[in-house]
């Protein structure tokens, strides 16, 4: 699956800048023109990394960063700025920013940038093997789940989808985001595979009175997160 990146950025010059160069280097690619929009959007599909504008109107790249980190999104952020000032980079990082660059920037070295934090992205995996969410433990290599005190034997596809998943707590992932994973561009099945697969690990994950965990964004997705 290509990375995702989110572009928010008030000039048009350098998202379409970026958004054709991203492109080209084999990402996906969304813009938003303002912080509102971009929040709207991350809310609508998880992005990978963020490319962070700092002074845009109606909400600055500060306060998106901000609130981005208060959601739980924990993809990268790189936040770019005009200004080169060692106070704004500190707020910008302190914001829970992970990278920052100055502009004008050479395209090569945001790309660099970019290529530096995918490689660095947590992958969620615990020393043991394990994957752990709420009261739920994924043991990668023996392939089964443990809530509580109870084993779950899961098949390989309903394992797949749990491994996404725990890989990607919080975050919405879309059905297309999720059928390219599983299923690859090519499957050609029943077109309602992913909402039978869904079902059917709730349904081993929520007996014996187990809280739902898998929930359903209507009209975006699905998430990993502990509230019903």
């Amino acid at each position: 699956m290509r990375p995702h990146i989110m572009v928010i950025d008030d000039d048009e010059k350098i998202t379409s800048l970026l958004r054709r160069s991203l492109a080209f280097e084999g990402y996906e690619v969304s813009t938003a023109s303002d912080g509102a929009e971009g929040l709207r959007l991350l809310g609508q599909r998880a992005a990978d990394l963020v490319v962070l504008d700092v002074m845009m109107p109606r909400i600055d790249g500060w306060e998106v960063c901000r609130r981005i980190r208060e959601a739980g999104i924990v993809a990268p952020v790189l936040m770019l700025t005009a200004k080169d000032d060692v106070q704004d980079r500190v707020k910008g990082l302190d914001m829970g920013a992970d990278d920052y660059l100055v502009k004008p920037f050479a395209l090569e070295e945001l790309m660099a940038r970019i290529r530096a934090l995918l490689r660095r992205r947590p992958e969620q995996v615990e020393e043991d093997g394990r994957l752990r969410f709420d009261d739920l433990v994924l043991d990668v290599d023996a392939r089964e789940a443990i809530r509580g005190d109870r084993r779950i034997e899961l098949t390989a596809k309903e394992f797949d989808l749990l491994h996404l998943f725990m890989q990607n707590p919080r975050r919405v992932l879309s059905r297309d985001q999720i059928m390219e994973k599983i299923w690859g561009y090519d499957y050609s099945g029943e077109s309602n595979v992913l909402e039978v697969y869904v079902a059917m690990l709730r349904q081993k994950l929520e007996e014996n009175g187990g809280k739902r965990l898998i929930q359903t964004v209507r009209g975006a997705g699905y998430v990993l997160k502990g509230d019903n």
